[in-house]
């Protein structure tokens, strides 16, 4: 009987350490792909020049979705294309003229960045990336109040380079939880009122973001 118990509380708590710890991660190898899907808080560090009114620029925070697409090409290096879209509100301030209300722009920025996965299939991996983003700026919005100085404004499309580390929590051998923290460094030229202002911008966001991924 004694015996009987002991084989039922052992039992009993390996069944209790598998619902604990999580199921570890498959194995990484060539040909694998991850999805993920995040939430992110995109936060420009910008600056600018502006001609010939001066000041320097502000550009507003935002948090969007994202969706990232991870392809494997060994176990261990992996490319990555992330893909998010996001509206600001853009002002000039401490110019000639004070606060400029710019209006709204959304930007589109493509990122492609090159992953070495030390721990790939570790139930903890993380990992660290450097590629290039395309930034396509559209639906630039002038300001909407009457007798604004703005009356039409336009971007410049721009290549920049992307730094990235995160990390995956493997939750069972296809889902796992992520976190990750970019860095782009993007520049456009702004054009105001077809070239009376000029404002040459340096963006430089860092994107923070979590959330889940599968493996197929």
């Amino acid at each position: 009987m004694k015996t009987l118990k002991t084989v039922m509380l052992s039992a009993l708590a390996v069944s209790a350490a598998s619902v604990v710890v999580p199921a570890p991660a498959a194995e990484a190898e060539a040909g694998d792909w991850l999805v993920r899907l995040r939430g992110i808080y995109i936060r420009p560090n910008d600056d600018a020049v502006i001609d010939p009114i001066g000041g320097t620029s502000d550009i507003g925070g935002r948090f969007v979705p994202e969706l990232d697409f991870t392809y494997f090409l060994t176990d261990k290096i992996a490319l990555e294309l992330i893909l998010a879209t996001a509206e600001h509100n853009v002002s000039a301030i401490d110019t000639a003229a004070g606060e400029v209300d710019l209006g709204d722009v959304n930007l589109l920025p493509p990122t492609l960045t090159l992953q070495y996965h030390p721990f790939a299939g570790e139930q903890f991996s993380p990992y660290f990336g450097a590629g290039v983003n395309y930034t396509v700026f559209f639906n630039e919005d002038a300001p909407s109040a009457a007798g604004s100085a703005v009356q039409d404004i336009d971007y410049s499309n721009e290549f920049g380079l992307a730094l990235q580390a995160g990390a995956d929590l493997a939750l069972n051998d296809k889902w796992f939880v992520n976190v990750d923290v970019k860095r782009l460094w993007l520049s456009t030229d702004v054009t105001i009122n077809g070239g009376d202002i000029t404002a040459d911008v340096d963006i430089d966001p860092w994107i923070f973001g979590f959330g889940i991924g599968t493996r197929f």
